[in-house]
């Protein structure tokens, strides 16, 4: 089954597999054609296909298949456009001027922690007056509405702050990590670690 979060490449005979191109280029699994015979190579435009020609040495596989898994890693990371939009992974969602000024905060630094004074300090510039702690919470409990359909989610780093990552990372889960926690029975919700 074709999967583009685990990023692995998909090998398509061509032109004898069109139809299983045509299903990695719709959900994003990057590919790498294999021409065959005397059939003319296609034209790829999406920048996680390429194509060789058989007979290709184990050398020069392994290098296109390394190429392509370095362009899907970059499709792989949130960006923020100069307008507030949210761009992850051919998704999109617009995100309010405030939440904008705390999303660059989480971008720039994604899947890594941002602490809570950052943040607070951010809304203060934003905002013109002295945020608290229930502004903060507010704006991220509507950022993370907001960036859910796109596969994101921003989780608490207790006694730290917060990290914008993919939502099927499994961040805390094992112990000793330095985000990691005692589940309680609130974080129930969706099964997930909040």
């Amino acid at each position: 089954m074709l999967n583009a979060e685990n990023g692995e490449v998909q090998l398509v005979r061509w032109p004898a597999q069109a139809e299983l191109r045509n299903q990695c280029l719709e959900i994003g699994v990057p590919c790498l054609l294999v021409v065959e015979g005397g059939a003319a190579p296609p034209l790829c435009l999406d920048p996680k296909e390429d194509w060789v020609r058989a007979p290709i040495s184990k050398h020069d596989l392994d290098a296109r298949l390394a190429n392509l898994r370095a362009r899907a890693e970059i499709d792989s990371v949130p960006r923020l456009d100069v307008s507030g939009v949210l761009h992850f992974r051919g998704l999109s969602t617009p995100i309010s001027a405030t939440q904008t000024d705390l999303l660059h905060l989480f971008v720039a630094r994604f899947g890594t922690v941002v602490a809570r004074e950052t943040l607070r300090a951010q809304l203060y510039a934003q905002e013109g007056r002295s945020s608290t702690r229930n502004s903060l919470d507010l704006h991220i409990m509507r950022l993370r509405r907001r960036i859910e359909p796109l596969g994101l989610v921003i989780r608490t780093a207790w006694g730290h702050g917060y990290v914008l990552e993919r939502a099927y990372a499994v961040v805390g889960a094992i112990a000793g990590h330095p985000l990691a926690r005692p589940r309680q029975a609130s974080d129930t919700r969706s099964g997930t670690l909040s």
